[in-house]
């Protein structure tokens, strides 16, 4: 089965970006910047799991199942949700292709009236902007409406949004692997310890890799998420000390 029969049609050709046609030029921080939030979920939420088993006096078995399963649950809970949340923004995009689509064809003149008066909003004087208008409606009136209407100028298509999903469960899993290694090679009087340095590592690994990939402040990017991560082992550690 296609990923059209699954999800619809794709939109309809027009000068709007697709992501399968992005080239690999054109890196997009903040999308970067998700994918190492993630990865540090999957360090952090499996890491503080493993310590609250360690915290109760669990053994090296249970250490290992709790990581497994907290790993494999992780990915399947973020990139489910990662994908669900891309699909519905393609719905809605599509949507409003849809109704775009519609109105330029019912009354062409209105919408150009409209793209003109967006462009004088922006500072742009009347000629001009009547003119930047006319030009953007002769070459593509649908991607000229979307982007100024609505700020669309990436369009997802359905096997983006499974990419999407794939790649959030994926970083989650590279992020979870740490402490599940750790519970795999350690054993449980020494696994509590090797977590906390495993995760002040990676997290400071991945707050380096974050902030110079998606142009970010290092020291501030890295503090916060020490603070999260450790904050979160102490915690769980605690929570198994009491429940048991």
């Amino acid at each position: 089965m296609t990923d059209a029969a699954v999800d619809g049609p794709e939109p309809p050709e027009s000068g709007v970006h697709t992501p399968g046609r992005r080239p690999w030029t054109r890196f997009d921080p903040s999308e970067a910047r998700g994918w190492f939030a993630i990865a540090n979920d999957g360090i952090i939420a499996t890491a503080g799991i493993l310590e609250g088993f360690a915290g109760a006096g669990s053994g090296d078995g249970v250490l290992l199942v709790a990581a497994s399963s907290a790993t494999i649950a992780g990915m399947l809970s973020v990139g489910g949700a990662e994908w669900a949340e891309a699909a519905a923004e393609r719905d809605a995009q599509l949507a409003v292709i849809e109704q775009e689509s519609g109105e330029i064809l019912a009354d062409p003149e209105a919408e150009y009236q409209e793209l003109a008066g967006y462009y004088r909003a922006k500072g742009l004087t009347s000629e001009v902007a009547e003119e930047v208008a006319r030009q953007l409606m002769d070459l593509d009136p649908l991607s000229a409406q979307l982007e100024s209407e609505y700020g669309i100028s990436t369009v997802q298509t359905s096997a983006s949004t499974v990419r999407t999903g794939l790649a959030a469960g994926l970083a989650y899993g590279i992020g979870a692997l740490i402490p599940l290694l750790i519970s795999l090679f350690f054993r449980s009087g020494l696994e509590s310890a090797a977590i906390v340095v495993a995760v002040v590592i990676s997290l400071t690994i991945t707050s380096i890799l974050s902030a110079r990939v998606g142009r970010t402040h290092l020291r501030r990017t890295l503090r916060r998420s020490l603070e999260v991560g450790l904050l979160t082992l102490a915690i769980s550690y605690l929570v198994g000390l009491v429940v048991l």
